[in-house]
């Protein structure tokens, strides 16, 4: 079961990417970030590839997912 997102830099509309979790106003997905990271990339890695994003943007992604896991841990 899908959780709507509550942060405000977080959405989810069934018209974009299916409804995936992404990056307010743009098509770049929590799971992309979360995908760079597990590959050893740096935030500011990210920020360099894709400069319309924000510190702030990229954290809040990460908060969103930490919530998730607990949300569903044992």
């Amino acid at each position: 079961m899908s959780k709507a997102p509550t942060e405000p830099h977080i959405t989810a509309d069934p018209a974009i990417l299916g409804g995936k979790p992404v990056i307010a106003g743009t098509r770049i997905g929590v799971d992309l970030i979360l995908e760079k990271l597990s590959d050893g990339e740096s935030i500011e890695d990210i920020l360099r590839d894709y400069p319309h994003l924000t510190r702030a943007q990229v954290v809040a992604a990460l908060s969103y997912a930490a919530r998730l896991v607990r949300q569903v841990a044992p």
